[in-house]
């Protein structure tokens, strides 16, 4: 089960260079290798749930593991997290086949539940694999198997420095407001390449901005101070928002909505453009927190979704103790 992330603070840092904190969440991925001829379970798409990246993460992996067929096994995947939403489903998908394939192909003698490739090794390939295919970075693949809150330095090639790794307060809970509006990585991130290679002065201070928010959102959440957490997650949406246009009407009208309804605090988490806003509250108000959001939504959002979430540990947190290869 691989978690997906929400990002905390520091959207981008990850390739601009900077600190992000983010913090992986119980929404899970799921992908299972099907014996030979048994048909996907009912319900499920005839591609069993993969799509095409069944295909393109098994022709990536015939490249670096000699022996492996020309065609992928069937398989079965299944997501808690929605689609297209900042919350990284699609890296949790990737990593999630990554880790299916290499252990049906490779077995690991002796720990049948073991990594068939190392955990840093499989990190770096499936960075490799999306770079190739969105030029983004790689705070998505060390969030979901470092899992908890990661304290990220960003690089602006191959996969941020761990810089700490701590387990989230056990006393907090998530809430997720989706949108239901999808982003668009791939534009997104085309256009703040093209900033940075022009040398944008908004974009520089947007990346000093929420790197303090980031700095600020670490010492918080170290220090148990919830209301310090959420000013400081704000600060990172008003920078993503005033000097990257990430936000959009309909997220800022959802955020106000939260404030008003639930006094929550919400950030954006992803690239912007449409997705999913991410807010920390009491565990022990989480239900009511939820059920005041969902009431405050009425007809007037009958799309938007609010998903309770908890911290999840991560498939190997102990790649943030090792050094990168």
């Amino acid at each position: 089960m691989v978690p997906c992330r929400a990002c905390l603070s520091g959207e981008d840092l990850d390739w601009l260079g900077g600190r992000s904190v983010s913090l992986a969440l119980d929404l899970t991925t799921s992908v299972t290798v099907r014996p030979p001829g048994a048909r996907p379970p009912a319900g499920a798409a005839p591609d069993g749930g993969a799509g095409a990246w069944a295909g393109e993460v098994w022709t990536f992996l015939r490249r670096r593991l000699p022996g492996l067929g020309p065609r992928p096994p069937a398989v079965t995947a299944r997501s808690e997290a929605p689609a297209a939403s900042g919350l990284s489903s699609s890296t949790a998908l990737i990593v999630a086949l990554f880790r299916a394939f290499t252990e049906a192909a490779v077995p690991v003698a002796g720990d049948a539940g073991g990594w068939s490739v190392p955990a840093r090794t499989l990190a770096q390939w499936a960075y490799e694999f999306e770079f190739a295919i969105f030029n983004g970075g790689g705070m998505d693949h060390l969030a979901v198997i470092a899992g908890g809150l990661l304290l990220l330095d960003g690089r602006t090639t191959g996969l941020p420095e761990i810089v700490r790794r701590a387990d989230f307060p056990d006393e907090w809970a998530v809430v997720v407001l989706d949108s239901a509006t999808r982003k668009d990585t791939s534009d997104h991130i085309r256009s703040v390449r093209a900033q940075l290679a022009a040398g944008d002065a908004k974009l520089a201070a947007y990346r000093d901005r929420t790197d303090a928010a980031s700095a600020a959102v670490w010492e918080a959440v170290r220090g148990r101070d919830l209301s310090a957490l959420g000013v400081a997650m704000s600060r990172a949406h008003r920078a993503m928002r005033d000097l990257q246009g990430m936000s959009t009407p309909l997220l800022e009208e959802l955020r106000s909505l939260a404030l008003r309804a639930a006094d929550l605090p919400l950030k954006l988490s992803g690239a912007g453009g449409g997705g999913a806003l991410v807010g920390v509250c009491p565990a022990a108000d989480q239900a009511e927190v939820v059920a005041r959001l969902r009431r405050a939504l009425g007809p007037a959002h009958p799309r938007a979704r609010v998903i309770p979430a908890r911290a999840a540990a991560g498939l190997a947190p102990e790649i943030a103790a090792a050094p990168a290869p």
